[in-house]
């Protein structure tokens, strides 16, 4: 299995996983030819891509989908909710491309088994993703207000993480955002802090039930990676915890994961 954030933040987001002769791309945030260098500078061709996965409608998730679906050919997996959502804003998609899944229902791409989970966002059905390949476990957990059971769940026994970590909730409050869009981001369907974050990783190593994690979905305004992996790695101190923390990249491939 290979794993690899090509970009992670509020500007957009895209992660690759690649398992046998599948190859995924998870979300497509930005334009299209970021994403093909992106993809070439981690050596896969686009053009090898089997699908595109959705987690939710907004435009950091979808900017360059309908491009390269169209370019290259290439399946869109969506829910229902967000096809509705997202189409008009993506362009046309040959028919044979548009895609369904079920939240919470598992499906596959060839020896890739990939289960769609439940989140809480403002978005018409946001998922996150663990992609099961052969006895290694990636999964996908951002633009989550807070993490349930289910997300917690669904994160256990993953060898990798992409966790949110979107904001210092002192620099959203004395920041320049307007209250609504402020009380947005603080409440259940916004995004996880950094201190969420943390909490929750304490409790994942505490279980012996996570492998590597990566820091993603940072705020441009709102958070410094510097910031969001002291507030991590200072809460696992405290419990007397050393672990490694890794950070997904707003502007660069994060190092590849290959187990």
């Amino acid at each position: 299995m290979r794993f690899c954030s090509l970009r992670s933040g509020s500007s957009g987001n895209a992660a690759y996983i690649g398992y046998k002769d599948v190859h995924i791309l998870v979300d497509a945030g930005l334009s299209g030819s970021t994403i093909e260098k992106s993809l070439l500078n981690i050596d896969v061709n686009p053009h090898s891509i089997s699908a595109i996965l959705i987690t939710h409608e907004h435009n950091d998730h979808i900017k360059g989908a309908g491009i390269l679906s169209r370019r290259y050919d290439i399946p869109i997996y969506a829910n229902e909710a967000t096809w509705t959502s997202m189409e008009s804003f993506i362009g046309d998609i040959e028919p044979h491309n548009k895609r369904f899944f079920k939240t919470g229902e598992d499906f596959t791409l060839g020896d890739v088994k990939i289960r769609p989970f439940k989140k809480s966002h403002d978005a018409s059905e946001p998922v996150g993703f663990s992609f099961f390949c052969g006895q290694n476990k990636a999964t996908i957990a951002t633009d989550l207000g807070y993490i349930s059971r289910g997300v917690a769940a669904n994160i256990m026994d993953s060898d990798v993480v992409l966790l949110e970590s979107n904001h210092d909730v002192d620099m959203l409050m004395n920041g320049t955002y307007p209250w609504p869009l402020k009380k947005r981001i603080l409440s259940p369907h916004g995004h996880l802090s950094n201190k969420d974050a943390a909490e929750a990783i304490k409790k994942f190593i505490k279980l012996k039930a996570i492998g590597k994690i990566y820091l993603g979905h940072l705020s441009q305004n709102n958070n410094k990676p510097e910031i969001a992996y002291k507030t991590v790695v200072d809460a696992l101190k405290e419990e007397g915890i050393d672990y490694e923390i890794n950070m997904a990249l707003r502007y660069a491939e994060s190092d590849i994961v290959e187990i």
